[in-house]
């Protein structure tokens, strides 16, 4: 009895050691909250904006149909690579070839009808020439007939000349007055005739240009029915057969697509950035793209081009100017950005989806911790903290919708938020505000506040979300169960 009795009490201090143990760890732990922790470090940080789009050449054409017609040849084939002026398509030109041939025959018939006026002309110039010289013979000789004549009727007047030959100087006079107007009067018609040749020659001539000018429009009717290829490229889209009808473009409407040309020698990606992310984007700026069709492949490009215009995320459509309606403002926007590649292969296509990582900024060994350990305290939080706070873990508050004018940044700095992290010094964690930089992708830099070897809080996120500074922590960083038979 004594023995049974011995470890009767022998087992009841044990179990009194025991729960005098637990109390006090119990005891201890009171108020305690479990976290886990990071220690903060230097590193390199890079800052990335990521967006989608497509690829697209930086030259391409789409060539509609100009004119009314049937195709009836087709000289190349989707893929096909082709030089500037090459032809590649044709279609139905018999009446603008008939129209072109028939002006050509009238601009010939014209030319030979200027011919001959020309002709005309150069022959009643001469004429004019010759009566001119006959109006000068017939001048000279009725001034030499008029002193035979006056001389004659000196002679008369002393008797010294016969009847005969007074009237012969006289007739001769006479002759060579009516001589003088019909040489006056040749001349004249002669100039009459040059002027009316001149002036038929000039409509012949007026003709010929007319003709010409008629056959330009007729030839660039007949061009239109041709399709070259306007730079050496690739064709990239032949949507169209031989014998199809294709129709020309219509006030705001494109005529039918025929083909479709691409330089691929200077490709770009042109990539919808967010507008949170927009300001940070400069020309110049490096950038690395991927293709899906083109699996575990990146090319290196730079920001050639920034849009200046917001761009709906639904529509593709710009913002601004004519909209209305809260739902399109209060839309997401994007803004468009080309990456001209640097060294683009030859496998690539338009409309290829890609990716774009553009690198924004880089920080070289810089102050830099887990973006999860940054969180945010109103003023009010951390004053009610440093006053009356002990230790407790409160939830953080919650602001109604119809926020009061006292809830509103500026109007009571009280409620305005502070950017900090929690640091666990003595077993507790203080709460630091912390100035960020450059934000990479699991890690920010940072610029004031902390220094390399502090251990912070990093987790977990309920726990950040209503920890309160000088709270009293336990640190427990082993990996959930999760986690562990993951990794396993």
């Amino acid at each position: 009895m004594k023995s049974r009795k011995k470890i009767l009490i022998i087992a009841l201090v044990i179990v009194g050691i025991v729960a005098l143990g637990i109390v006090g760890i119990v005891w201890s732990q009171r108020g305690q909250v479990v976290v886990q922790t990071g220690t903060v470090s230097r590193q390199n940080l890079t800052a990335v904006v990521t967006a989608s789009g497509q690829i697209e050449p930086e030259n391409y054409a789409n060539v509609n149909a100009n004119s009314f017609g049937k195709i009836t040849n087709i000289n190349v084939q989707e893929g096909q690579r082709v030089k500037r002026g090459q032809l590649l398509l044709r279609t139905q030109d018999v009446e603008q070839q008939a129209d072109v041939d028939a002006q050509k025959a009238a601009i010939t018939a014209s030319q030979a009808t200027l011919a001959s006026d020309e002709a005309s002309v150069q022959s009643y110039a001469a004429a004019i020439k010759t009566s001119q010289a006959d109006l000068a013979q017939s001048q000279a000789q009725l001034v030499q007939k008029k002193l035979a004549y006056q001389r004659g009727l000196e002679l008369m007047k002393e008797n010294l000349l016969s009847k005969q030959d007074f009237d012969q100087r006289y007739s001769d006079y006479r002759v060579a007055e009516a001589t003088l107007q019909s040489s006056q009067a040749k001349l004249a018609q002669a100039k009459a005739q040059y002027l009316q040749a001149k002036n038929t020659r000039d409509m012949a001539n007026a003709q010929v240009a007319q003709s010409q000018a008629t056959l330009l429009y007729d030839e660039d009717a007949r061009n239109q029915t041709i399709y070259t290829s306007p730079y050496n490229g690739i064709i990239t889209d032949l949507p169209v057969h031989e014998g199809e009808n294709v129709v020309p473009g219509v006030q705001n409407q494109t005529g039918s697509l025929l083909f479709q040309v691409s330089d691929l020698s200077v490709v770009d990606a042109n990539v919808m950035v967010d507008e949170t992310d927009i300001a940070s984007i400069r020309k110049g700026q490096l950038a690395y793209v991927s293709i899906d069709a083109l699996p575990g492949k990146t090319f290196e490009g730079t920001i050639s081009e920034i849009g200046q215009t917001a761009l709906s995320s639904t529509t593709g459509e710009t913002t601004t100017g004519g909209t209305s309606g809260t739902s399109t403002n209060e839309e997401a926007k994007q803004f468009k950005v080309v990456v001209r590649l640097a060294d683009p292969p030859v496998t690539l296509r338009p409309g290829l989806s890609a990716t774009a990582s553009i690198i924004t900024a880089t920080a070289k060994n810089a102050i830099s911790i887990p973006i999860q350990a940054l969180t945010l305290r109103t003023k009010k939080e951390l004053a009610a903290s440093e006053n009356g706070g002990h230790g407790a873990v409160l939830a953080a508050s919650v602001e109604t919708a119809d926020a009061s004018p006292a809830s509103i940044p500026g109007v009571n700095s009280d409620n305005e938020d502070v950017q900090g992290v929690f640091v666990v010094r003595n077993s507790r964690a203080i709460f630091v505000p912390v100035k960020t930089g450059i934000m990479g992708e699991m890690d920010v830099q940072v610029l004031s506040g902390l220094n390399p070897g502090d251990v912070i809080v990093t987790g977990s996120y309920a726990a950040l979300r209503t920890l309160r500074t000088k709270t009293k922590i336990r640190i427990d960083n082993t990996p959930p169960p999760a986690a562990s038979s993951n990794n396993s």
